[in-house]
């Protein structure tokens, strides 16, 4: 039975990078106190408000010691001041002014894990893996998370300027203007006739939801016609919600399990696995992925491959397999600590691994020659008819209106497979 917990407000405050809520256990037998520690951290303390040029007080310096806590951590843990907190709400209900950029940091420098459908980094062009070296003309490096999303959002309609650099090439800059970012999660179309696709940009709490509706639509565009194949879109999806993940992923199961998770604490242990209900009907499926695939992308990528319920198409996935706790603290504050990993149903970490998929296809640019065949027999006047009673076939006009697949090379190359799976299931 599909494991689901009741959404609290603490859901609400899950990040785009995150994964499961999970609220705090009592604290273990206290162990015996780093007095010697403590001792220089008191003296610190004391010679920086002493000694230092301008006069700070202590709550400046112990919210900073926190933020250094955590900060050495790993990439993902963070102390959460007010503001960041709330934006952190935000960003689940898929409503925020700024960019449209998921971040992550890489040696020091922020880099780009994908830009979000839509927004105005994503029309701008920028891709996942180009590095953020300025922004309005202040360098990134060593910079924390939460001083780069600060910097990064701001009022819509103001403008920032990025400095970026792509793949080792030369530095460019790239004017900006900030938006309100309303993320629409879950887009489908018919590709062609009986081939549908959907697109899920991220992982909010309704995303299941979404899908579930996707799939009813699909198939009443089709004539209320089950499909023939169908693409699931995961590219430069940065995450979102575990349970939304889940929730995803058990409409194209019926049994087993989706997703497991190993951490220190009692609570960060949970299994999720599929109920019986197979929403998609069974339908032949192909998974696209990249490099801005991330966190509960590649959750639901990773079970629908260990389940060979998918093939997988595309290039490998972010790495991005552990899982943030939200802690609140007091006067609006709250801590992201990373508690757990996430594991697929047949054990594999995604973390700082990935997901590789089945067939790679790198991206590439889509270019259409000039049809050279030119005047066909049937173009002819006088030609001989087909003497088995068949109509003439001349040369044809191409009047379709432009299609997703006609300019996305890895779209185009999954909707071949799916043709050809379905070819050979005939």
């Amino acid at each position: 039975m599909l494991h689901r917990f009741r959404l609290t407000p603490f859901a609400l405050a899950l990040s785009l990078l995150t994964g499961p809520l999970q609220a705090a256990e009592p604290a273990p037998a206290k162990a015996e106190l780093p007095l010697d520690e403590l001792r220089t951290f008191a003296e610190v303390l004391d010679r920086i408000k002493s000694a230092y040029i301008e006069p700070i007080d202590d709550k400046t310096l112990l919210e900073n010691a926190i933020k250094g806590m955590l900060s050495n951590l790993d990439p993902h843990s963070a102390y959460l001041e007010p503001q960041a907190f709330a934006e952190l709400q935000e960003s689940t209900s898929g409503e925020f002014g700024g960019l449209g950029i998921e971040v992550g940091m890489e040696d020091g420098f922020l880099k780009v894990i994908s830009p979000i459908d839509d927004t105005p980094a994503s029309k701008a062009g920028i891709q996942p893996g180009d590095l953020i070296l300025k922004i309005d003309n202040q360098p990134t490096k060593g910079w924390s998370m939460m001083e780069a999303v600060e910097k990064l959002r701001g009022k819509p309609g103001s403008k920032v300027l990025l400095t970026l650099v792509r793949e080792g090439g030369q530095p460019f800059d790239l004017p900006l203007q900030r938006a309100v970012i309303k993320v629409r999660s879950v887009k489908s179309q018919l590709l062609d006739d009986g081939y549908g696709l959907i697109r899920i940009s991220q992982f909010q709490i309704n995303t299941g939801d979404e899908v579930a509706k996707a799939l009813s639509k699909l198939k009443r565009d089709n004539g209320k016609q089950p499909l023939k194949g169908l693409v699931l879109d995961l590219r430069n999806n940065p995450g979102g919600v575990l349970q939304a993940a889940v929730e995803v992923t058990d409409h194209f199961l019926s049994k087993g399990l989706i997703v497991y998770t190993e951490g220190r604490l009692a609570n960060s242990e949970l299994r999720f696995s599929a109920d019986p209900e197979d929403a998609s009907e069974g339908v032949p499926l192909v998974v696209l992925i990249n490099g801005g695939s991330a966190s509960a992308s590649e959750i639901v990528a990773g079970a629908l491959q260990d389940h060979r319920r998918a093939v997988l198409m595309g290039t490998d996935s972010f790495g991005k397999g552990s899982v943030q706790t939200i802690l609140p603290l007091n006067n609006e504050r709250a801590l992201k600590l990373t508690t757990a990993l996430y594991f697929t149903p047949k054990g594999r970490s995604i973390q700082a691994q990935g997901i590789v998929p089945d067939i790679e296809v790198a991206r590439a640019r889509v270019t259409r020659e000039q049809d050279n065949e030119g005047i066909k027999e049937a173009d002819l006047a006088g030609h001989l008819g087909n003497g088995n009673g068949q109509p003439d076939k001349p040369r044809r006009q191409d009047t379709r209106s432009p299609r997703p697949q006609d300019d996305d090379y890895q779209l185009s190359q999954a909707l071949n497979l799916l043709k050809g799976l379905n070819i050979t299931r005939q």
